[in-house]
């Protein structure tokens, strides 16, 4: 164990590290999650490529929605040499409904720079110079693929770590404090079976809301539940309204042909397909063609920081002024993100 006294010293009262380690290791041993990107156990680190590639298609997305595109992925890419020759468009086109886009653009940059340099590096340091990889993910890549001693500390762990060791201050100003508090914990043995049981047990045990103390493996470690605390926390601070944003699509198309484009590579949607559209974005342009154009209804989007209420109108592809004419055999509207697969929805 590393000697973290003195920051212990100084933080909140939790629970003693040799008490939790092995106990945690121990109900890991026993109940870990299996998971496509996960190595049993006590074994050895999994490629550090399946554990890049899970960690980056779970940042903001939950496990249920990114098994099925971790797998097709990895199918379709089973290394990082094979995903480092992709096109940019068939990879923007796979990731389609993860949303967040910007990470697939990283992503392959990030395939391409490791490729080019024989492979991953191994610790947190050098993982942090990688395109789209930032200190929650080279934490989790070091400690899980190169067994290093890393902390890593997501929402779930973030959650462990406010109960048991009673943190009152509001999220998201308790956060540093978090990430030092499970710094305490974190062993030089087993630390990426360590950083998988925390996750799991916020994950299946110490959930948000009626948390199983129960079935816990540290329950009377807990200092939240010794207090009566452990559903209260952590606490939020009250979010502001999200504002609200309004804007124009158009669906021009007919029996043969339908009007797309793609989108800039940075900003909202970078890289991916689209319907023209204006408004929302920052952007003011023209309807595409002349029309005549009917509205079909509107459809309701919740991106981070603002909801969107577009405006769908409908007309023929005639004289447009911008966008290509896909024909529809070619146009499959899976590959759309998930805003434009609902505007397809009320397509004629």
């Amino acid at each position: 164990m590393n000697n973290r006294a003195n920051l212990r010293e100084t933080s909140a009262v939790g629970p003693d590290p040799v008490a939790v380690v092995p106990r945690l290791l121990g109900w890991y041993d026993r109940h870990a999650r299996v998971l496509p990107w996960r190595a049993p156990p006590g074994t050895a680190p999994m490629d550090p490529y399946r554990v890049w590639l899970s960690e980056v298609m779970l940042q903001q997305t939950t496990v249920a929605a990114v098994r099925a595109y971790f797998e097709r992925f990895t199918t379709l890419w089973p290394t990082v040499q094979a995903l480092a020759t992709a096109e940019e468009t068939q990879v923007m086109g796979e990731w389609a409904g993860l949303g967040y886009y910007a990470r697939a653009r990283n992503l392959l940059a990030c395939a391409r720079q490791v490729a080019a340099m024989g492979g991953f590096p191994d610790t947190r340091q050098a993982l942090a110079q990688l395109p789209g990889i930032g200190p929650y993910t080279s934490a989790a890549i070091a400690a899980i693929a190169f067994d290093r001693a890393e902390t890593v500390v997501d929402g779930n762990v973030e959650r462990v770590v406010a109960r048991l060791f009673a943190v009152d201050t509001p999220m998201p100003a308790a956060k540093p404090q978090l990430v030092a508090l499970a710094a305490t914990l974190t062993p030089d043995r087993r630390p990426g079976d360590f950083a998988q049981a925390m996750m799991d047990l916020g994950a299946t045990i110490c959930t948000p809301r009626n948390p199983a103390c129960a079935l816990c493996p540290l329950n009377d470690l807990c200092r939240a539940r010794t207090l009566g605390l452990a559903a209260e926390l952590p606490r939020k601070s009250p979010k502001p309204p999200r504002p609200q944003r309004r804007g124009t699509a158009w669906l021009a198309l007919d029996a043969s042909h339908v009007l797309v484009e793609r989108r800039p590579a940075k900003g909202l949607l970078g890289g991916t397909l689209a319907f023209p559209s204006t408004g929302w974005d920052g952007s003011e342009h023209p309807a595409p063609a002349a029309g005549p154009w009917q509205e079909l209804g509107e459809v309701r989007h919740i991106f981070t920081h603002f909801e969107l209420h577009l405006t769908v109108l409908a007309g023929p592809p005639q004289g447009v002024s911008r966008g290509l004419l896909l024909p529809r055999r070619d146009f499959d509207p899976a590959t759309l993100p998930g805003l434009m697969r609902k505007v397809w929805a009320l397509a004629p």
